[in-house]
């Protein structure tokens, strides 16, 4: 994974069909997604439930860009090389999932994966800062965690604080939640670089009019580079 700033689309396919994940990954990646978002929660640390690693592992053979694993569970540690076999690129935890983020990101990198690391929106920048050697992207939470088709939280602020943190480190600045063709100028002209989007990529589409997700895909990314 060679690094750049350029504006990356990753799709959620929580927003996918469920019962046709195959076809809709290579439809999102045939309509220009840079990567592909799965987002996994535990009931537990998030209120909803989704995908396990062997899931994840099913996914793995369609994904032919790049699968980004956002965990949202608590505890990471007892799985992280579950979703090391599973196949994922990178895999990102919630700085507020446990006591120990320095272990968690060391034993991602550990075990091949780049390494995230995520904030929901109640959780200050600055609580990433002495975990920015160890880290290769870090994740804005936009909305509350657990569900997508949220309202954006506007977190403008958090992102301009990171970036300038962040300095000439090769890290990532990804946005998740409430991403469209509105906000996504806002979080790209404050220093982000990866765009989640579910239902705005999703919606009006399906693998019979993989069309229409090109073109949702398309005008989110014209819209964040045109706030660069």
């Amino acid at each position: 994974m060679p690094f750049d700033r350029s504006i990356k689309i990753a799709p959620s396919i929580l927003s996918a069909d469920f019962a046709n994940f195959g076809a809709e990954i290579r439809a999102i990646e045939g309509q220009g997604a840079d990567w592909v978002h799965v987002d996994v929660m535990d009931g537990h640390f998030v209120p909803n439930l989704t995908f396990g690693p062997p899931a994840v592992k099913a996914f793995r053979p369609h994904v032919k860009t790049v699968m980004d694993v956002h965990l949202m569970i608590a505890p990471v540690d007892p799985y992280i090389e579950a979703y090391a076999e599973a196949g994922a690129d990178i895999l990102t935890a919630h700085v507020e999932a446990g006591p120990h983020s320095h272990r968690t990101l060391q034993a991602i990198r550990g075990a091949g994966m780049k390494a995230g690391v995520a904030l929901n929106p109640g959780t200050p920048a600055e609580a990433v800062a002495h975990l920015l050697d160890l880290a290769d992207l870090v994740c804005v939470m936009t909305v509350n965690p657990g569900f997508g088709g949220q309202k954006f939280l506007d977190m403008t602020g958090k992102v301009r604080a990171l970036r300038e943190m962040i300095g000439d480190r090769e890290i990532h600045i990804e946005i998740d939640g409430g991403v469209d063709p509105t906000t996504a100028p806002q979080v790209a002209a404050a220093g982000a670089d990866v765009l989640v989007a579910g239902s705005a990529v999703f919606k009006g589409g399906s693998v019979e009019a993989p069309e229409v997700y090109g073109r949702n895909i398309a005008s989110i990314r014209e819209a964040a580079e045109s706030a660069r």
